[in-house]
């Protein structure tokens, strides 16, 4: 049995392309790169969710979500506890700057559109690369992917 959970990511495009992305290690999945973004808090909209997020993770308050890029659920182990995450992915553009991390041992990086193809770990959401490819006014739901 999972538990339920609401989150938001958002991806970060720089003038170039690059995206910023963080690098996990998940007791459940394992080691896989992902946007900022997290679990959104009682009553907060997936929009108030990915400014808070990328606020806390980076320090950068002035990129706003400019568009949905897709939705999916995942399985994973958060804090000990399964949960069946449902994600709303946002997409934005900004400088290519480095974050203010409160956390020491946090590993990021901007990855260019041709590595992000093969960085050779997961990517959450899966087809990242492909869903920037396609720019898309509409949103993609990916549904539930294992």
């Amino acid at each position: 049995m999972r538990t339920p959970r609401r989150a938001a990511r958002i991806v970060v495009l720089s003038p170039s392309g690059s995206v910023f992305l963080f690098r996990e290690n998940n007791v459940e999945v394992g080691i896989h790169w992902l946007p900022p973004g997290g679990g959104m808090d009682p009553g907060e909209t997936p929009e108030e969710c990915v400014r808070r997020e990328l606020r806390e993770e980076t320090g950068w308050a002035d990129l706003e979500p400019q568009r949905l890029l897709c939705t999916w659920e995942h399985d994973f182990t958060h804090e000990g506890i399964p949960v069946r995450q449902h994600e709303h992915i946002y997409v934005t553009t900004g400088p290519h700057r480095e974050p203010v991390l409160e956390a020491p041992g946090i590993h990021w990086q901007w990855v260019s559109p041709e590595r992000l193809a093969t960085l050779g770990e997961p990517l959450w959401p899966p087809r990242l690369p492909d869903l920037l490819a396609d720019a898309r006014a509409e949103p993609v739901h990916l549904g539930l992917v294992t």
